[in-house]
């Protein structure tokens, strides 16, 4: 599909919303079956969504809630299945993996693999490594009820003063699941998935388990990928004011991975795989034992939550060379919330700390077939974090909150070199920082309301960042620092929802990794100055409603149609159809500041410009179908000397099925219909200085997918 069809598509499913200028309502484009299961459910430590969508709300800057159920209307496998609807989320996978691509604001650009930059969470929790890297094969989109996306400073609340903020992934629990439940998805390139979970409420007791196993070839040669995740989490309320809940994780994944390539073997044939990833049978295996508990004290208008976790990760990765790490990580969150009113207005206090460390025992070896060779370094890594901070809100009148906030961070990184043939590289640099926030948000009608806020950032290199590739020891890195201002609004009325915001960011010692013309890692360095801004725009806009079925009181069909006899059903339906539009829109300018080699130059790996967007009929039995697009419209640069860049693409989709609350559901999805070569995203590196290189990772070419799920209790 070349881009001129892009722009037609675009300016037939866009231009209402544009004009309306509203946002993404991804988390309501759910029927009314599923809505109504949207209620709060009792349980202290994992509230139901009706009650984080109030909560997030009162945030003074941009955040999104994303409804499970919306995005099980479809696949649901990688993290652009579940966040590719969110405004301000670029996330694109490399290989059509569940590893991916994820930023926001501009957050760890240059990381096409692995995470830095945004603090992951579960239930709370803290996920991420302690040295803040972050993977998110462990999390289980089918074993999530909603996702809670705090962009950029938006997270303090969970004590998250990276550029790109925080991303919490909130499960259901026994007194919000189903008693049985059951899926299964096959489609392209041998994609077979299959989960079986069970909830239930016992009394003051209650459990949810998920058992789950994914499997494909993948588009492209060499990327099998295989995982199994096994995920449960057991409830007890003491009484109405204090609830506990233990988390169990277990994750066994295993990725070939196929590499990039050049743009001319890109164009002459997507699926092949980098010759050196095969040579050196490229993977990443890990094994993951995630355990963690809750527990909530509520009383009045105050709530205390004391939360600690220990992951343990095995990862055997040959790449360039074989990395062999075994890693500990343990933590604890405290966090104090009061809504008590002070000097009689209405008031909004929030209290917490955060530690975490980690032991990490990192071998590199000589890279033979994929085994271990030579040992080429052997070192014991330890992190430790120290996050303490708070948020207060006071509305100087009913509808006006004056937003005002400070992090406390302390961070060390000690490495004790025990490969010292090369001499001793140990190491252990400490960073700190203090980072506050100001803002203010004002509610236009109870479901509307503008916001403005001015925040600092703080960011530690991880040892991704501090590992230098040639010595083996630490480099000498700073701290990434940035100033943010941001205005937006957001609101949700009648047909039109939206959310909207734009930001600016001051970046100092961006940390930016430096790679040779094939890709291979040359270190880190930080960038003297660089700016961040851009505009994030989601929408949502009813189009037609009423069109068969008229809304009011539980009735049938209009004689002579009824949809749910079709599908064997013979519970009546209420409400009303419509054709609803969701699309997002995301404005990027990434850039120096008087950079001595790259004068003001765009940094590379992000469009400036992308669009996401779907057109969508409804019925209130559940039957829904319609086009999607995805659309980056202009070309970007893959190094930083701009002499080598991206291709335009449009992917047109289609998507249908029926979905309920219980009993039987099903869909049907199509993906790149018109079987687009493109480049899903980019390796980075400094100056190509014109030549093609081997940086581009080809996306999934033509697919159908299907899915059924069987819901009881």
């Amino acid at each position: 599909m070349r881009s001129g069809a892009g722009v037609f598509f675009l300016a037939v499913v866009m231009a209402p919303s544009l004009a309306y200028g509203a946002e993404s309502k991804i988390s309501k484009s759910t029927l009314p079956e599923v809505v109504v299961k949207a209620v709060d459910n009792g349980s202290l430590t994992s509230p139901g969504i009706q009650t984080a969508r109030a909560e997030i709300n009162r945030t003074a800057g941009g955040v999104s809630v994303i409804d499970a159920e919306a995005y099980k209307k479809g696949r649901a496998s990688t993290l652009q299945d579940s966040l590719g609807y969110t405004a301000g989320v670029y996330v694109q996978p490399r290989f059509g993996a569940e590893e991916a691509r994820l930023s926001i604001r501009g957050s760890g650009i240059q990381r096409t693999f692995h995470l830095r930059g945004i603090k992951l969470l579960q239930d709370g929790i803290p996920i991420n490594q302690a040295d803040g890297g972050g993977d998110f094969q462990a999390i289980d989109p089918l074993a999530l009820k909603y996702i809670e996306v705090f962009r950029g400073a938006n997270a303090l609340q969970y004590g998250s003063t990276t550029l790109g903020g925080a991303v919490n992934f909130v499960t259901p629990t026994g007194r919000d699941a189903s008693a049985i439940q059951s899926r299964f998805e096959l489609g392209g390139f041998n994609y077979l998935r299959e989960q079986v979970s069970s909830g239930m409420a016992m009394g003051p007791a209650d459990y949810y388990v998920s058992l789950s196993e994914a499997r494909q070839d993948g588009f492209r040669n060499h990327a099998e990928q295989w995982n199994r995740r096994i995920f449960t989490n057991f409830g007890y309320q003491f009484n109405e004011h204090v609830e506990t809940r233990f988390y169990l994780g277990l994750a066994d994944s295993k990725s070939m991975l196929p590499g990039s390539i050049t743009k001319g073997q890109m164009r002459q044939n997507p699926k092949q795989p980098n010759a050196a990833n095969v040579t050196g049978n490229q993977k990443r295996d890990y094994d993951q034992v995630q355990l963690s508990n809750k527990t909530t004290f509520h009383w009045d208008d105050q709530t205390f939550e004391i939360g600690s976790f220990y992951v343990r990760k095995d990862l055997f990765h040959p790449i360039f060379q074989v990395i062999d790490q075994l890693s500990h990580d343990f933590g604890a969150s405290f966090r104090y919330l009061n809504k008590s009113d002070f000097l009689n207005r209405k008031n909004i206090l929030t209290l917490g700390f955060n530690p975490v460390w980690n032991l990490v025992y990192a071998q590199q070896h000589v890279n033979v077939g994929g085994q271990r060779g030579a040992l080429t370094a052997d070192a014991l890594q330890r992190s430790r974090n120290l996050d303490l901070y708070g948020e207060e809100q006071f509305y100087v009148i009913d509808r006006l909150a004056l937003v005002g906030g400070m992090q406390w961070s302390f961070a060390s990184r000690k490495t004790k070199d025990k490969f010292i043939s090369d001499g001793d590289n140990s190491g252990h640099p400490r960073y700190h920082a203090v980072s506050p926030k100001a803002g203010i948000r004002y509610e236009i009608t109870e479901n509307s309301q503008v916001f403005a806020n001015f925040s600092r950032s703080f960011e530690p290199p991880s040892f991704g960042e501090l590992s230098n590739v040639t010595s083996g020891g630490i480099r000498d890195l700073t701290p990434q620092k940035a100033s943010t201002l941001e205005v937006g609004t957001r609101g949700d009325e009648g047909r039109i929802s939206w959310d909207l915001a734009w930001y600016y960011s001051w970046v100092d010692n961006e940390l930016l990794s430096l790679n040779d013309a094939a890709g291979n890692p040359l270190g880190t360095v930080n960038a003297y100055r660089t700016h961040h801004q851009g505009v994030e725009l989601g929408t949502s806009l009813d189009l037609f409603r009423g069109i068969l079925a008229k809304g009011g009181e539980k009735t049938a069909a209009p004689e002579g149609f009824r949809p749910e006899d079709l599908l064997g059903l013979r519970e009546p339906w209420e409400g009303e159809d419509r054709v609803v539009l969701h699309g997002i829109y995301s404005w990027s300018r990434f850039n120096f500041s008087n950079d001595p080699a790259f004068s003001n130059n765009s940094l590379p790996g992000i469009p400036a410009h992308f669009f996401r967007a779907e057109l969508v009929y409804e019925h209130p039995c559940g039957i829904y179908f319609g086009p999607n697009l995805e659309w980056t419209p202009v070309d970007y640069a893959v190094d930083m000397n701009h002499t080598l860049f991206t291709d335009p693409y449009a992917l047109l989709g289609l998507k249908g099925g029926y979905k309920t609350r219980k009993g039987f559901s099903f869909f049907v999805e199509a993906k790149n219909l018109t079987n687009e070569i493109y480049a899903a995203t980019t390796g980075i590196i400094s100056n190509a200085s014109g030549a093609d290189s081997g940086q581009f990772f080809p996306g999934d070419g033509r697919s159908v997918y299907a899915g059924m799920e069987f819901r009881w209790g």
